[in-house]
């Protein structure tokens, strides 16, 4: 097995917890609940997630660099506000808004992704800017939406919550 095709498998398993715990969190927020181990492992696997995805071979800037900059800051803004910014004030929805972006973002990938590389999908949308690739980006945006709006309204963290400290490695 060829390194770029155990990295690319290993970029894909680590995506993929990465939008499941995720998702996770995001009921966690919406339900007013400790976000705790759920945020770490979504924290520490979409940070996996964008290194192995910059040790791809690099071809000039594409849409996948860009997103992956773009998430990079996202997450450092999003790390600041849960470790050092404890969650408290401006820093609350801050963190909420992180990580609904970082996940819609995982998430947005995985679509673009599926639609390029599953079969079926790919016979109904071969070029990657069909109606059934804007009809699922469409959706995933409205529900990251409405999600990130009712999870800032609703995400409170307790006091045990706002001083976790930084989880040491």
């Amino acid at each position: 097995m060829s390194a770029i095709l155990v990295l690319t498998l290993f970029h894909t398993l680590i995506s993929l917890v990465a939008v499941v715990a995720g998702l996770g969190l995001i009921r966690r927020l919406i339900g007013n609940g400790k976000d705790g181990i759920l945020a770490q492992w979504f924290l520490v696997t979409m940070a996996v997630t964008l290194v192995t995805g910059f040790l791809f071979p690099f071809n000039g800037a594409t849409p996948a660099i860009n997103v992956g900059i773009l998430c990079t800051v996202i997450l450092l803004v999003t790390l600041y506000a849960r470790y050092r910014g404890r969650l408290a004030g401006f820093w609350r929805p801050t963190y909420v808004a992180g990580v609904m972006l970082l996940i819609f973002f995982n998430t947005l990938v995985l679509i673009i992704q599926s639609f390029q590389k599953i079969g079926p999908l790919h016979a109904l949308a071969p070029l990657g800017n069909e109606p059934a690739v804007f009809a699922c980006q469409l959706i995933l945006l409205l529900a990251s939406l409405a999600t990130g709006i009712v999870a800032v309204l609703r995400f409170r963290p307790s006091v045990s919550v706002a001083r976790a400290s930084i989880p040491s490695a």
